[in-house]
């Protein structure tokens, strides 16, 4: 629900935190974002002024209109939307958010944004991203990147995170909550997984063997 204020125009910038799909240009030599409702197409870099795609004639955002850039408050409402599965491609951003603005309960509408950081957070297949590749899809002079592991990306050409982040001018991160997520597998890294799961089989193995011998002196006591 829209919250009036006295105020809608703001020089300090709002702190907040939004979703968005990572895009390279067709040159290869910038990286943008677009949004991941309203904005799908509609390419925007690291500092962008929201435009209204379906009118010229007002400003934005517009109370009569609903464009304008979106972010949330809280990080936390920012990665309960990236559960989503349509949103499960995406990066989440760290933005300031300023100029003409509507406040909401969890949530900024507002003309100005800046991108102060980006972090991928996980591939399809649980572990987390470490590169992007091209999806194949795009809008109008951008490319849509898909964050992924370097497994997952097989033989498509990776663009890493430390090179989007040169070409964008802000530091990207692989989220460390997503990395979390995975726990102890992640940690050793995806190349260990069959290596503990080969000594885990091993102790069972073992431990089958041992039960076998106890079992016969058992019986010939």
């Amino acid at each position: 629900m829209l919250r009036r204020t006295p105020q809608e125009r703001r020089d300090v910038p709002f702190r907040g935190y939004k979703l968005a799909y990572p895009m390279l240009s067709a040159d290869g030599t910038e990286a943008g974002f677009t949004g991941v409702s309203l904005g799908r197409t509609h390419a925007y870099r690291v500092i962008a002024e929201a435009k209204c795609a379906q009118s010229s004639r007002h400003q934005s955002p517009s109370r009569l209109c609903d464009c304008g850039f979106y972010c949330f408050h809280e990080l936390a409402d920012a990665r309960a939307l990236a559960c989503d599965p349509q949103y499960q491609q995406s990066v989440l951003l760290e933005v300031d958010a300023a100029g003409r603005y509507f406040l909401y309960e969890r949530g900024v509408r507002y003309s100005k944004q800046t991108v102060t950081a980006v972090h991928a957070g996980l591939c399809a297949c649980g572990w987390p991203a470490q590169v992007f590749v091209a999806t194949g899809t795009g809008v109008v002079g951008w490319r849509k990147l898909l964050p992924v592991c370097s497994t997952c990306a097989g033989n498509r050409p990776p663009l890493t995170l430390e090179h989007f982040s040169r070409l964008a001018g802000v530091p990207v991160h692989r989220d460390d909550r997503a990395v979390a997520f995975t726990t102890g597998a992640t940690a050793a890294g995806p190349e260990l997984v069959p290596l503990l799961s080969a000594e885990v089989a091993l102790l069972h193995a073992r431990l089958d063997e041992l039960q076998t011998q106890l079992d016969k002196l058992t019986k010939g006591s």
